[in-house]
């Protein structure tokens, strides 16, 4: 088990243990390279030497980490080290849906619909790469203390092919489609019918099938009927209902075709939530409860099932996020499914009556296009914004230019705001109540887009709701620690949020600034916005070998960092002038404002040389002078010597530094007592330096 200050790979500091499942610890650790808090799923030592459970780990973040979406929890590292097999993810702050709906009793269908639709957009991320999650329950769902749901633990989603799988993971019963009961063949429809379930609970409060024992609560997602989800919730409304009776049909073919259809219902709610739009697929012989044999019934308890993960984390802080996975024996599942031979040629059938209705509306679409049907339609796509309650729907149709100019909302009410964003294509989502002594109650009193300003349709526009006259005065936490902040502000009956931004000043995790600020006037119950440090921002060191002085500084400063020092040495393969090394690798993350050193070229080393030569006059002649010149063996004159008077015989010639020249010629001319003159000249090697 890790403990609190303990490092993994040498980044990621170990804050606290927040979570625990069947196959791995959870830990939420801080990046000291990024700057920011990330949650570290390890798996258990029972489990790290048995290979079978290490590449399940390690499939499961390769699964993942190919899905990018806001409402997926991310991954951003998967290693090993000393035997202990990890992946880092994103860390949410927040709750579980499981814990959300344990505290609210049961979700207005609003709230409701909100999250399904940010659910089913992170599902249809992941089928659009062939992805299936296989257990999605309000366990595996994460409610940000911003409203936002992402859906996390793809720990047994596996990539499917167009053809087939054999399902080898029951997940969580209670959510657990009839063709997982059965260990058949399971699709993205598996997953379709899981949040059905989900939506069932989120607005009754309840699953739908309970029972004693895990093969009891399987048994009656094959055979009984659900009871009407507005038999707990009188107040749901119709188009709602039928969408969660849809998704739950007991046969994957009376299902939606795939979670896009089921999108496009799921906004049409928040539109005309009494509209009876639904449609369903006529019942056919596959579609009607099936009464399974007793055979059935044996295979079924024969087979691995997984118990959900339903207990309450009390020990654990409400704010946390709380990783969640099923109990899994290690075993692998080599059978192939419980399909009867009928029920085989059933599917196949029903294979063969697909095929040509497709091709039947392959012709018709092309029809369409060419002409011969009328004419093809314009799509209509209708947008919902990302968030819970508070987001309104925008029909995408009406709005055709990329950008609008934003107007002023400050004094309306929240729906007079709602209803002049919604004519220009924009979205409202409600940040929270302050008090105001220039807005009345109810009235907005900030808006986070200006008045004039460029902003593009789809936007949502966060605002502020004026909550009257303070009578409190907000308390200054301002250089708390993080939590300390929040837990000072909900003591004294504020709510309070989080926001994070880099700082050079203040420490991370402590409290950089705070709106309203300290001691201002303010109302119990009003929202407090706090900016939390994350530290220094985190940048990436640029490449700049190769570059001149000028450049590689510019770009250093261009990225945050700043030249300490520079030094020079002599290089082969790099020009003078240029960078030949840096301090800092490349692709690194640093601090911003971090120093980096650069090493410049000063182009190939030099070599020097060295001459020392002796002469002798010549024979039987009276010397009186002498001119001498050295040259270098390219013909360049090295160095003359003239009008010597030479009064001993040898006498040395020496020069010193003569650059990448390692031989030449000594010339002399000698003149004599008789006033006649002699020339001579010698071949001379210099000696290297």
């Amino acid at each position: 088990m890790l403990a609190a200050g303990m490092f993994v790979a040498d980044r990621y500091e170990i804050m606290e243990k927040i979570g625990a499942g069947g196959m791995s610890d959870v830990y939420r650790a801080r990046d000291h390279i990024l700057g920011r808090f990330v949650a570290i799923k390890v798996l258990k030592q029972e489990f790290s030497e048995d290979v079978n459970f290490v590449t399940k780990f390690r499939t499961e973040a390769q699964s993942a980490a190919s899905l990018e979406h806001p409402n997926i929890v991310n991954i951003y590292d998967v290693g090993s080290e000393a035997g202990l097999h990890y992946i880092v993810m994103e860390y949410v702050e927040g709750v579980t849906l499981k814990t959300y709906i344990e505290k609210k009793g049961r979700l207005t269908y609003k709230e409701a619909v909100s999250i399904a639709i940010q659910v089913g957009r992170g599902m249809e991320a992941a089928h659009a790469k062939h992805i299936i999650h296989r257990d999605i329950k309000p366990q595996n769902i994460l409610i940000s203390t911003e409203g936002k749901a992402k859906v996390t633990d793809f720990g047994i989603a596996r990539a499917v092919s167009s053809n087939t799988i054999s399902a080898d993971v029951m997940g969580s019963v209670h959510y657990a489609s009839p063709e997982q009961a059965r260990n058949g063949f399971v699709d993205g429809k598996s997953d379709i019918y899981s949040l059905g379930i989900v939506m069932y609970e989120m607005v009754t409060g309840r699953v739908p099938f309970d029972g004693d024992t895990t093969v009891a609560v399987a048994i009656k997602h094959l055979q009984e009927e659900m009871v009407a989800p507005s038999a707990y919730a009188p107040d749901l409304p119709v188009s709602l209902e039928k969408i969660i009776l849809k998704c739950t049909q007991k046969s994957p073919d009376r299902r939606y075709e795939n979670i896009s259809d089921l999108l496009i219902d799921l906004k049409k709610v928040l539109i005309s939530p009494n509209d009876d739009f639904v449609t369903m697929i006529p019942n056919g012989s596959q579609g009607k409860t099936r009464v399974i044999s007793e055979e059935e019934v044996g295979q079924i308890k024969n087979a691995r099932v997984y118990q959900p993960s339903e207990t309450k984390e009390e020990h654990r802080p409400e704010r946390r996020e709380v990783y969640e996975e099923p109990v899994d024996d290690g075993e692998d599942d080599d059978n192939d499914g419980f399909l009867n031979p009928k029920m085989e040629k059933a599917i196949t059938i029903g294979g063969i009556v697909a095929a040509v209705l497709i091709v039947c509306l392959v012709l018709y679409l092309l029809g369409s296009v060419l002409g011969i049907f009328g004419g093809a339609k314009k799509s209509k796509k209708d947008s919902v914004t990302d968030t819970e309650e508070q987001h309104t729907v925008i029909n995408t149709e009406k709005k055709k230019a990329d950008s609008v100019t934003m107007i002023k909302v400050t004094g309306m009410t929240y729906e007079e705001a709602k209803s002049e964003l919604h004519k220009l294509g924009l979205g409202i989502w409600n940040a929270g109540t302050q008090a105001s002594d220039t807005y009345e109650e109810g009235q907005v009193m900030s808006q986070d887009v200006e008045e004039g300003s460029s902003v593009d349709v789809n936007t949502t526009i966060n605002v502020y709701i004026s909550s009257g006259a303070g009578t409190v005065k907000v308390p200054n936490v301002v250089g708390y620690d993080s939590d300390a902040a929040m837990n000072t502000l909900t003591d004294q009956g504020f709510s309070p949020k989080r926001d994070y931004a880099y700082s050079d000043t203040v420490a991370s995790g402590k409290v950089i600034s705070q709106t309203p600020d300290a001691n201002a006037s303010a109302k119990k119950g009003d929202t407090v916005t706090l900016v939390v440090s994350q530290g220094k921002e985190a940048v990436t060191v640029p490449d700049v070998y190769n570059r001149t002085q000028e450049e590689a500084t510019s770009m250093l400063t261009q990225a945050g960092l700043v030249v300490s020092s520079t030094t020079s040495e002599n290089s082969d393969t790099v020009e003078a002038g240029k960078v030949i090394s840096q301090s800092v690798a490349a692709g690194k993350y640093v601090e911003k404002g971090s120093g980096v050193t650069l090493v410049i070229s000063l182009g190939s080393k030099k070599n020097y040389y060295s001459c020392k030569a002796t002469v002798t006059a010549p024979d039987n002649d009276d010397v009186v002078s002498a001119d001498i010149s050295l040259k270098g063996s390219n013909g360049t004159t090295i160095q003359s010597w003239s009008g010597i008077k030479i009064s001993k015989f040898p006498y040395t010639i020496s020069a010193s530094d003569i650059e990448e020249i390692d031989s030449g010629t000594i010339r002399i001319v000698w003149y004599l007592s008789d006033g006649s003159s002699k020339e001579q000249t010698e071949n001379v090697m210099f000696t290297k330096q």
